[in-house]
Parts: C-alpha cells; structure tokens; sequence
C-alpha cells in the first residue's frame, strides 16, 4: 500500500488488499422514463394501440408478474418468502445459503413492499388519454437472490410494475472469492471479508479487476445474463421483450470501496484502532473533513430549497464491543471498523455518485472507484495515528499467564510479587557476567538485593524462577551447560520492567493525588526545597505531561 498509514505499521501486517464492497446498480429502461416514451413503449406491446393504456390493465401485468413467479418457484422448489417491514432480507439468504451451499441459479425468492415509480393513467369519460403521469408508491418487489458461477453471489431487486425499474445488488468480495479459488488461492472468507490470505499480493490483484476499464463491461454481460431470463421473464415474456423493445440501460447507484489491513496479532489492531478513534473523534473539523473528501466548495446550500449537506464525525456501536468511526459529507461517507480477530477496514462510500461530479453510468465505474480511492489515501494521510514505537505486542498481558517448558508447565511472572521483582532485579545486575549466571549466583544477589524480604529464598527457588523466565523466552540455557544467559530482547524486557515500575510509574502515582497550581505551574507540596535537583524538575514534567495527555484524550481522570 502506498497511504502513510499502511506503511507505518508494515511490520504489524501480514498483508492488505484493496476491494470494491457492496455495489449496487440501478437497472431501467430509458425509453419509459418518459411519458410520451412509456406510450410508445406500450403501443409496441400491443400491436401499435394504445387504447388499453390504462391504470387497471397496468394493475394486471403488476397481478400476472406475482402469479407467474410463485407458479414458477412451486414447480421448481424455489422458496418464497414475504419479508415484513424492516426484516434484514440479506441475512435471510445468507442463512439458505448456509443450508444449501450447493445452490445454484436463483435459489431463493424476498418478496417486500417498497417504493417505484409508476405510471398512472388519466382519460375523459369519452375514453381519450388526458394525462399520463409519474409518480411514486408502494409496491411490491422481487427479490431474486441468484448464485453466479462467475460473480458468486448476487441479487436483482425487480419491481412488479411497469416499468419494471430494477437494482443489481453485489459484492465485490463474493466475486474475488469465486475467481481466487479458481486461481488456487488459499485464503479464509467471513462474511465480506478475508481474515487469512497466504498470498495478499495475489489476491490484491485479483481484486483490482473489480474495477479496471473492463469492469463496466463484464457487469453489464452479468446483468444481461440474468435479468432478462431471470427477472423480467415473469412480467414480459421473451417474445415481448424482444417485440416491444424493452431494454435495460445501467447506472451506479452506490458503491463502498474497501481498504483492509490483516494485523498478525488482534490486540495490536485493537491499539492501533481505539487509539485512532480516541484521537480523531474531537479533533476533526469541516476544514479537515473537506480535505479528505476533496471539496473545496462552501458549505452552504446549492439550490432554493435544497438540504444542507450532513456532515458529522459519529462513533456508533451496533452490537456489542464493536466501535464504528464514521465521518460524513453530504452523500459520502468514510467508515473505519473492525472485522474478524485481526482485519482493520476503512470503507469510502458514495451513496450518490453525482456528488463525485463524475457521472453515473456504469462506464463510469472505474472514475468512480478511482475517485473513492483518492478518498481512502487522503483520510489516511489527514487522520492522526499512534506511533509504530508505542504499539505494545502481548508481552505484558503474556508475563502472568502460565507457560511450557518441554513437557513441564511452569507459573507465570507474576510482578505483583516481592520475589519476582527481586528476581528480575538480580538479573539486571548479573546480566554482564561474560560467562553467564548460575543458579547459586543469582540466589546470593537476591539476598544482596531483596534482605529479610527474602530469607528463606535458595537454588531450588532460583531453578524454578529461571525456568520461568525461560518458558518466556528471557533468559536461555546453552546445551548442558549450568550457566544461564540473559537473551538481548530479554534484556530490554526485564529492564523497562524494572526501571519503569521502579523510577517512573511509583513516583507518578505518589503525585497523582496531589492538585496541580494554576500558577505557576508546581505541586502544591509547600516551599521548594533548596535541593531541587533536575530529576525533580523531569518527574514533575513528566506529571503535568501526563495530565496533558490525558486531557487531550479526552479522559475523565484528567
């Protein structure tokens, strides 16, 4: 990836690839957008008259497309369903699929109610057409979840009434999917994302073709291929697509453009994230929001009457321990979230593409995923982000958990414990000892260090405490050699232990309950001692630091 984002956390990464999500396209028939266009249609169905253009023979082609569609499902096991208002009819078919991972062709049938448009007709009581007007009502629609075996999974959501305007629903996912497992790519799919990948740079170019020059194309032969025989076959049959000239022209309607980073370990992702989320959220304003998406207009309304585009940076949580970032502007929108243990997404997405000003015909596709791709690299770049040095691997959280060594379990490391402290202590000190540490050496400097703390403290202690230290991979025993050697990251480990605990963290949590002045800026802990050392000066920097910090997290402790 070329965003400074990706790069910066490079070694955190097992791959990333790029993939245009959820993808929606408007499917209609240009010649009936018209009034007097939908007439012409209709006198080519019906032999050149148009006497019976009228709302009650329209109602009849809305009542035949229903009959046709369930007698043809009865006949051939096809599952109909009539959804309620407000159902998730994707998880419906997500849930049939799981059943029936064989399916192919349309293998189930969501019927709901929905908007269209619709052609209402008006004649005088002498039978001659005063007016044919569009408008907009609730009507029902088809639903046709179909299994490609090119594309995958895909759904054509028909309106049973003329004009039988369409939207071609698919994922972008579901297609990689298909051709990476004809390429023989291992890789591990959930849902609309691939948590493991062997081969991300393979996969990443399998991806780009989502949305190359071609793409347009090859959608628009997928749509061909199914809505005609698939779809409208119920409302129109061939013979009369084909005698009145209905055609379907396509247009892009939304579309969600993905940048998935795979993190080797989930707990860093989880950092990484939160931590951007904690910086982000009160920072971001209109200027920033408009440089990441591009605009350089003023935010002001464009036309009498119409809305002021949205925007907002909102944080939602729609089920439980998952965190949303999402900023908005007007019908564009950049998300940032979580999938799986160990995928961090970013998503740009237009809900309209005619506020990218590029155009909305599906020749357009590549423009349009093009420009949401300059979206994704701005956000990254714009967007504050913690520094790789302070991304923390699972060290800490490991040191107490029980380990193995060969086939013996030893106990964790457990620096709540006198003893333990002292142990890594000892191995501070002893760590220089060209020719390593014995066990009866590091007893004698436990009791140098530790005193009366630990007098009953011997080799049999000190064996069991450098196994400890070896099932963590801190200290190493050189074949049968009785002497142990301290490891270089071990080292480093064992001495931001100590120190840190020692000469940082119990000094600050002594003045954490002390109030800081206004002014000047001193605890509040009487008169300055004339020794006021500049270690002094460092740890009470170090205090009011920490206050800053927490403040601009926006923390309530602060």
């Amino acid at each position: 990836m070329t965003d400074e984002f990706s790069a910066s956390y490079s070694d955190l990464l097992d791959g990333t690839y790029d993939c245009v999500d959820r993808l929606v396209l408007n499917a209609y028939n240009p010649l009936c957008a018209s009034p007097g266009g939908f007439r012409t249609w209709w006198r080519r169905l019906m032999g050149g008259s148009d006497a019976d253009l009228d709302t009650a023979h329209l109602m009849r082609l809305a009542g035949r497309f229903s009959r046709r569609v369930r007698a043809y499902a009865d006949a051939n096991g096809i599952p109909v369903i009539d959804c309620k208002a407000g159902e998730r009819k994707h998880e419906l078919a997500e849930e049939y699929l799981g059943e029936h991972p064989a399916a192919r062709g349309v293998f189930l049938i969501l019927v709901a109610r929905a908007v269209a448009p619709v052609w209402e007709v008006e004649r005088t009581p002498n039978g001659t057409l005063r007016n044919l007007a569009k408008k907009k009502a609730y009507v029902n629609h088809y639903s046709f979840h179909i299994m490609d075996p090119e594309w995958g999974h895909l759904t054509i959501k028909l309106s049973g009434h003329p004009p039988f305007g369409a939207q071609i629903i698919l994922n972008g996912h579901e297609y990689v999917a298909s051709r990476g497992a004809k390429q023989g790519l291992n890789f591990t799919k959930e849902g609309n994302c691939f948590t493991r990948v062997d081969s991300p740079v393979e996969l990443a170019k399998v991806a780009d073709t989502v949305s190359d020059a071609r793409a347009s194309g090859h959608l628009s032969q997928l749509c061909d291929r199914w809505i005609y025989t698939a779809c409208l076959c119920f409302g129109l049959s061939l013979e009369e697509q084909e005698r009145s000239g209905f055609q379907y022209a396509y247009s892009v309607y939304q579309v969600e453009y993905s940048r998935n980073l795979l993190f080797t370990e989930g707990g860093q992702m989880e950092q990484v994230f939160q931590d951007l989320v904690d910086r982000n959220r009160a920072r971001l304003g209109l200027r920033q929001i408009r440089t990441i998406f591009g605009t350089h207009h003023r935010h002001t309304r464009a036309r009498t009457g119409q809305r002021a585009s949205r925007v907002a940076v909102t944080l939602e949580r729609p089920v439980y321990s998952l965190t949303v970032f999402k900023l908005h502007f007007g019908q564009l929108t950049l998300k940032g979230y979580t999938k799986g243990e160990r995928v961090l997404r970013f998503e740009a997405i237009v809900h309209n593409p005619r506020e990218l000003g590029c155009g909305r015909v599906i020749a357009k596709l590549p423009t349009i995923v093009a420009r949401l791709k300059a979206i994704l690299d701005r956000a990254l770049r714009t967007v504050q982000w913690l520094d790789r040095a302070f991304v923390a691997d699972a060290t800490l959280d490991q040191l107490p958990v029980p380990a193995q060594l060969g086939k013996t379990r030893v106990g964790g490391i457990d620096l709540g414990q006198v003893r333990m402290r002292t142990v890594l202590a000892a191995i501070v000190a002893l760590a220089l000892t060209p020719r390593g540490v014995t066990v009866g050496e590091l007893a004698a400097k436990i009791h140098e260090i530790g005193g009366q703390a630990v007098r009953d403290y011997g080799v049999r202690q000190a064996a069991y405490d450098l196994k400890k230290l070896r099932a963590k991979q801190l200290v190493e025993k050189p074949g049968h050699s009785r002497r142990y050697q301290v490891l270089d990251h071990g080292l480093r480990t064992i001495t931001a232990l100590v120190v840190l605990r020692e000469h940082v963290l119990k000094p600050l949590l002594a003045a954490a309950s002390q109030p800081i002045a206004s002014a000047p800026l001193r605890p509040k802990l009487g008169r300055k001692p004339k020794t006021w050392s500049p270690i002094d000066e460092h740890y009470q920097t170090l205090r009011l630091t920490m206050h800053a910090l927490l403040n601009d997290l926006h923390l309530a402790v602060a």
